[in-house]
């Protein structure tokens, strides 16, 4: 067979059951490139059977985080199931993805070409673990902090396992001292409970805008109020939706009569607090 139809082969194969090209490979060597019998060769490995698992949805799972030297770097892991998420080769998986997440600074497409434990690559142990579990595993988003211009906190809703959870939030603050060190964490919790889109009102996107005004719009004209006042209200109602999903003009969790930017000024000395970047995970959220 000439280098062309085997990579052609190996398209096919990979095209018809998912699985890497290493492995479609070495089951078309197997099957002397009978692409019926590669198949065979594959679902008998128990390869192929975890490929066919992936057009379900997985929506469970865990978030891990990782710290070091002030440095943090944060992975979302899918299953279908919640039992699965308590597995414990899922766990371990999970548990030496997020060391390797740390080491990639967040990098997926080095991390699924790394190599484990077992002197396997992500990738091929990942499509194992689905074959013995029975279940789609998706490794779906990761993201790293470095500790240059600025600190890290995090904070871990639900957590079952020192950080590992159902919610992470991470967020890097510049112009903290020791002495309100304690609010990096409370501000990664106020995050974790609230949700923000942005750091500020200009942060968010504006097709999240114009949905929401659409949307804003239409329910008011339906509620049957008179068309000059639909622009009005539309207005006060959109101000409200940024306010509410902008980080620094949310109400503070531990004190209603506060917002995010009151509480960040009231704890500035010399040296402003500033919010440089944040992200929030929650398991399964958006799929």
């Amino acid at each position: 067979m000439s280098n062309k139809d085997l990579l052609d082969n190996i398209k096919k194969l990979r095209e018809m059951t998912g699985v890497g090209f290493k492995d479609c490979k070495i089951a078309l060597d197997e099957s002397s490139g009978d692409i019926e019998k590669s198949i065979e060769y594959l679902r008998k490995k128990g390869i192929a059977k975890a490929s066919k698992k992936m057009n379900r949805t997985a929506s469970e799972g865990l978030v891990l985080v990782k710290e070091n030297k002030g440095e943090v770097a944060v992975i979302e892991i899918n299953s279908e199931t919640d039992f699965v998420a308590k597995n414990q080769d899922f766990i371990s998986f999970c548990k030496e993805l997020s060391d390797l997440n740390y080491s990639f600074k967040g990098n997926l497409k080095k991390l699924n070409e790394s190599k484990m434990k077992n002197n396997k690559l992500v990738k091929d142990n990942l499509v194992a673990l689905i074959a013995k579990i029975g279940e789609k595993i998706t490794i779906r988003r990761a993201d790293f902090f470095d500790n240059t211009k600025g600190s890290n906190y995090f904070y871990v809703h639900s957590a079952f396992e020192k950080n590992i959870g159902k919610i992470i939030s991470v967020v890097k603050l510049e112009g903290m001292t020791k002495k309100n060190g304690d609010l990096g964490s409370k501000l990664a919790m106020h995050i974790a409970a609230s949700n923000p889109l942005a750091i500020d009102k200009g942060g968010i996107d504006q097709k999240i805008l114009d949905k929401e005004l659409e949307i804003i719009k239409a329910e008011i004209t339906n509620s049957g109020k008179p068309s000059g006042m639909v622009d009005k209200i539309s207005k006060g109602k959109i101000t409200k939706f940024i306010n509410d999903n902008s980080l620094l003009n949310q109400i503070w969790i531990m004190d209603p009569k506060k917002n995010v930017a009151d509480i960040l000024k009231e704890n500035s000395s010399e040296n402003k607090i500033q919010v440089i970047k944040f992200i929030r995970y929650k398991v399964g959220e958006g799929i």
